[in-house]
């Protein structure tokens, strides 16, 4: 066991450091394989610690870590296009923090309602309704926030991009001079959607019948 743990840390160290050198299409693949691994890495500490789950369940979460790596394995060899990987990570990284901290929520909720309702047994439904509701009412403004943090720190064009958009529309409504619109709005779709090539066509205003 030692020794089949040094080398899962060796391996993952030659991934890390392939992973700085590649680019592109081989950054890609390398993503899918860290991807899947992760969930084995999660299991595995999990078991170090000692928190595995009961019976089946435990049986279900190494299969389907085990599955994950398989998978990004699968997806890096066959090099058949890479299915929106920085989407899955960063969907995985907001919903998965986003859980973890409303977790906690709900549980200081009915720990602190439980026992200020009920002190002698520290339990109560009460508690636990009015903890329920306080994580469904924090879910929507939980996951922008943290929506943005991963952006800000994982995915910066996006983020560069929606403060772009955010600036414009703020300008937008100050601005009257329809040839500095112009200018500014194909200046925004240049920034924001960096396309090969970009003109904008206003159709003519209609002349008045006298």
């Amino acid at each position: 066991m030692p020794l089949l743990f040094l080398a899962v840390l060796a391996a993952a160290g030659s991934l890390l450091a392939r992973f700085r050198r590649s680019r592109g299409q081989q950054r890609q693949q390398l993503k899918w394989l860290a991807y899947g691994g992760a969930f084995l890495a999660a299991i595995i500490v999990a078991d170090l610690v000692s928190l595995d789950p009961p019976g089946l369940w435990d049986i279900a979460l190494e299969t389907l870590s085990f599955g994950a790596l398989y998978l990004g394995v699968g997806v890096a060899v066959l090099r058949y296009r890479l299915y929106e990987i920085d989407r899955l990570i960063n969907r995985t990284l907001v919903y998965g923090l986003v859980t973890a901290a409303l977790a906690g929520v709900y549980a200081a909720g009915v720990f602190a309602l439980g026992n200020l309702l009920n002190p002698a047994g520290g339990g109560s439904e009460l508690a636990v309704a009015a903890s329920t509701l306080a994580v469904a009412a924090l879910f929507q403004p939980a996951r922008r926030r943290v929506q943005a943090m991963v952006d800000r720190r994982f995915n910066r064009a996006r983020y560069d991009a929606a403060r772009t958009v955010e600036a414009f529309s703020a300008r937008l409504r100050d601005q009257v001079d329809l040839d500095s619109l112009a200018t500014e709005l194909v200046s925004v779709a240049d920034q924001t959607m960096q396309p090969t090539s970009v003109s904008l066509w206003l159709r003519p205003t209609p002349a008045r019948r006298g």
